[in-house]
């Protein structure tokens, strides 16, 4: 899809030639700031109450006298357009239009000052309201005919929103891979199919670089956490290393590590068999890692980076881990693993360990985690725990900026005593009590060398039920984060 600036014509907003014109109004700004013929039938619709000027409201109109446009739709948002609102007026309004005939939309925003953060929001919202998965259904629908979206801007405008459509293009274009590699089944999406396409980002980029690393290697280097539960699989495990040079190579990169578990039974401590499926979007922190990568190569950020997934499949059998097996992590410290299916934390220790190798100026995780977050927060803000405050600040901040909301909890020292074990240095779950905590607790004993923080995107990867399928979350986050960071 094509996102582009164009410039308001003098003869007014009626005179635009597209197949749609989407007309985003603050609430308040009806009718004052829109011409004759646009002011005429948005206040006939009020009066007549086809349209409620409430935020999130939004009416589709056909052929009306005096605009060119063929089609027109009047979404409403909450005065000043503030990021929220937009996105959900935007979002009604592209309803109205996507599964239509209209190829070009023309997007105008009245009573509001438009800037960049709302032309990135237009991209992202775009692709969100057209996106169908088809990799392995060919009766999906067909795709939307949108191929052209312009943002109607002033002259002096111009310049600061095409900036805001480029980010927005790259976030989007990180999104769309997350979302690809998750909604594939386990069956497709395999440790090893995880390697392959980060190869292929790979290849597309001169600037990264990945390097895999097989079985034979993490055992030498003593990944006893990793393996432990990658163990019953016949898929082989991953260890996968991704590095974008985009600074000196004297400057500190930031690390992301992705959990990659392509599907998980649960092991030994098997899940109940309702809605198990949705475990293959286990790995939505390793999807949201090479998502990333994508987007940062995009905007070709001046930015050290480095990614690391540890992908495997966690699989009952005569070969699994068992409850109350010890194992030696990377770091040299024990674990009693108490519940097989809190193995995430499992891959996630060794990853954090390797990490110290690269003199890291931060580190963050990104895993599906735990139920016990969704519990907490629900589905609308991922779970953020952090030992650096300078970094939770930023990442919250980025998580603002990106429309991708997390939330942070408590790291007090009392949650550590839940893991205290009589076999081990540690057991690997804590009760059923404070589980997001206690699961970031036990990261935490990991990630003591650098500034550390954990998102648990347990309720933000992907969503249940009819809309089921995977969010790209939380690359817009991230991604928001590493542009800050670049300067």
């Amino acid at each position: 899809m094509d996102f582009k600036t164009l410039q308001a014509p003098k003869d007014g907003l009626c005179a635009i030639s597209a197949d749609a014109l989407l007309l985003v109004l603050a609430a308040s700004a009806v009718p004052a700031a829109l011409e004759a013929a646009l002011a005429g039938v948005v206040n006939v619709a009020v009066e007549a109450g086809d349209l409620r000027l409430e935020s999130g409201r939004a009416l589709y109109l056909h052929r009306v006298q005096g605009v060119k446009a063929p089609r027109l739709v009047v979404a409403v948002c909450a005065d000043g357009a503030p990021p929220a609102a937009w996105r959900k007026a935007l979002a009604a309004g592209l309803a109205q239009i996507k599964e239509g005939g209209a190829r070009h939309v023309a997007v105008a925003l009245i009573g509001a000052e438009c800037d960049a953060a709302h032309a990135e929001a237009l991209v992202a919202l775009a692709h969100e309201a057209t996106y169908v998965y088809r990799r392995t259904k060919p009766s999906a629908p067909a795709a939307s005919r949108l191929e052209r979206l312009s943002l109607v801007c002033e002259k002096a405008q111009a310049r600061a929103l095409e900036a805001g459509l480029a980010r927005g293009r790259a976030i989007a274009a990180g999104v769309a891979l997350a979302r690809e590699l998750a909604n594939r089944p386990a069956n497709h999406c395999t440790p090893t199919h995880l390697a392959a396409e980060a190869r292929l980002l790979a290849r597309r980029h001169a600037r990264l670089a990945v390097q895999v690393l097989e079985r034979r290697d993490v055992e030498k280097l003593g990944m006893g956490a990793f393996l432990a539960v990658a163990q019953a699989s016949h898929q082989a495990p991953k260890f996968i290393v991704l590095r974008w040079q985009g600074a000196a190579k004297t400057k500190a990169p930031v690390v992301l590590v992705g959990k990659g578990i392509t599907f998980d039974t649960g092991g030994i401590s098997l899940k109940p068999a309702p809605e198990m499926d949705e475990m293959k979007f286990d790995m939505g922190g390793a999807a949201s890692v090479l998502g990333t990568f994508a987007a940062v190569a995009e905007l070709g950020l001046a930015i050290n980076l480095v990614g690391l997934v540890p992908a495997c499949e966690n699989m009952p059998g005569g070969g699994a881990v068992k409850p109350g097996d010890v194992v030696r992590s990377l770091s040299g410290q024990t674990i009693e693993i108490l519940n097989t299916d809190a193995e995430g934390r499992l891959v996630l220790c060794d990853a954090l360990t390797y990490a110290e190798r690269f003199k890291p100026a931060a580190v963050i995780d990104i895993a599906t985690l735990t139920g016990a977050c969704v519990i907490a927060l629900g589905h609308h803000r991922s779970g953020l725990f952090s030992s650096d405050e300078a970094l939770a600040s930023s990442l919250l901040a980025a998580g603002e900026r990106g429309g991708d909301l997390a939330w942070r909890l408590p790291l007090d020292e009392a949650y550590d005593e839940a893991l205290k074990s009589n076999f081990a240095d540690m057991g690997n779950v804590g009760g059923r009590p404070g589980g997001a905590i206690t699961a970031a607790k036990f990261l935490q004993r990991f990630a003591s060398r650098y500034g550390w923080a954990h998102l648990d995107i347990a309720g933000t990867a992907w969503k249940s039920g009819k809309e089921k399928g995977a969010t790209g979350r939380p690359v817009p986050l991230l991604t928001h984060f590493l542009i800050e960071r670049a300067g």
